[in-house]
């Protein structure tokens, strides 16, 4: 592995905003950019919302970030996977490599550090291919379309939508 992920905190306001400065036109049509954002998604922070951000080993440079959202227990176990990836380690590999080891800490069990997760999901534009093979090259599959799902930059968008169970993981470190 290259990347490590870890749980945002107030000192990497400075990292962030710079990282999403530098890719707003990377992320931008597809996501919210929001330099300033950091401190509100640091006070969501909780059981319905859980967010890694991924950085290179070598440099400490801030490779993207990874949310799973709408994090249900229970008999349902289930989240929703969003992220983004920063320039200029788009295209490398690297956000790959973290999205791995996201899903391996939702699916692992909380007596282990994980979230305990059964299933997880990825929603995406229909033209965000970039995306759409990201969720791919992780092994979920493709369970339909969902019109009109978000609102983003004025107007409701229509979603592609993936998921992935516990059962159909191969964790990174065997138990």
């Amino acid at each position: 592995m290259r990347v490590r992920i870890r749980a945002p905190r107030p000192a990497d306001e400075p990292m962030y905003a710079e990282a999403v400065r530098r890719s707003a036109e990377h992320i931008g049509r597809w996501n919210p950019v929001e330099p300033d954002g950091l401190p509100d998604l640091l006070d969501r922070q909780g059981v319905g919302l859980r967010t890694f951000l991924i950085e290179d080993l070598e440099t400490g440079g801030l490779v993207g970030k990874c949310n799973v959202a709408n994090i249900v227990m229970g008999r349902f176990r289930n989240g929703a996977l969003g992220y983004d990836s920063y320039l200029p380690f788009a295209g490398t590999g690297r956000m790959t490599e973290g999205m791995r080891l996201v899903i391996d800490r939702c699916f692992a069990d909380p007596a282990d550090g994980g979230i305990g997760l059964h299933r997880l999901e990825i929603n995406v534009q229909p033209d965000n291919d970039r995306s759409i093979a990201l969720a791919r090259r992780l092994g979920f599959r493709h369970e339909g379309f969902t019109p009109r799902m978000l609102f983003l930059d004025g107007a409701w968008r229509d979603h592609e939508r993936f998921a992935l169970t516990a059962e159909e993981w191969t964790p990174l470190i065997p138990e």
